[in-house]
């Protein structure tokens, strides 16, 4: 049993070095869980660049769908490209044997990365991969480095590389990327806002009752107060 303990100890032991090494500085993005409209453009770029590898297995498509205001039916012909069903949890369309075979390991599900990394670094882990052929997919990541991954959004962005012998600035190279970095920017900041969404989708309705218990608190603490020194009033 202690030898097991142990194990998945040293097993999580990068996964927090990566999320506290602060060596990069990280831009701050503001994130509107309120706003369904870049949860929904969030949940586009996650089916169409994501979902290939990682998973949200977590959730449901049928909850994401009422959670964000889309239809079943636009759910389906949009946002699911396997045989899933509307009540099916969003899988990979890669199985973890697959992943295995073809990656050596199988990437991670992403339901509760938003939890794990921080909003602010997914955004900036998601703009910065830029172009190194000494890596296995030809990418390397300024926050994450030496990242076993490809640069799967490299045709929005435009393939970024370094601007200096030192590698501390990235450029885009001109011409490579549909996106201008303002639209690319909000794209990585709609993605996400989705993550942040799906690793807690009860966190608004959590917040409004916490609010109301707070309110209720302040009421029945004036009543008591009340009571108490009508009780007390006659007692020397």
């Amino acid at each position: 049993m202690k030898k097991k303990i142990v194990a998945l100890i040293f097993a999580a032991l990068p996964m927090f070095g990566f999320a506290a090494n602060g060596a990069y500085p990280l831009d701050k993005v503001n994130i509107d869980l309120t706003d369904k409209a870049a949860m929904q453009d969030g949940l586009k770029t996650f089916a169409n660049y994501c979902m290939g590898c990682h998973g949200a297995k977590f959730q449901r498509y049928e909850r994401v769908a009422t959670d964000l205001g889309i239809s079943e039916e636009q759910m389906m012909e949009n946002i699911v490209f396997t045989d899933a069903k509307i009540g099916d949890h969003m899988k990979s369309a890669m199985t973890d044997a697959q992943a295995k075979q073809w990656l050596g390991v199988a990437p991670p599900d992403l339901t509760m990365v938003a939890r794990v990394r921080g909003a602010d670094w997914l955004y900036n882990y998601m703009r910065t991969f830029y172009q190194d052929t000494t890596r296995p997919y030809g990418a390397n990541n300024m926050v994450f480095k030496d990242v076993g991954m490809p640069n799967v959004l490299v045709s929005l962005q435009g393939n970024q590389v370094c601007a200096d012998e030192a590698c501390t600035t990235l450029t885009i190279e001109p011409g490579t990327g549909s996106m201008s970095a303002a639209e690319f920017d909000e794209t990585i900041k709609n993605l996400v806002t989705f993550l942040e969404y799906s690793a807690n989708p009860v966190k608004l309705k959590s917040q409004r009752i916490g609010t109301y218990v707070l309110i209720f608190l302040v009421i029945f603490f004036v009543f008591a107060y009340l009571l108490k020194r009508e009780y007390w009033k006659d007692i020397k």
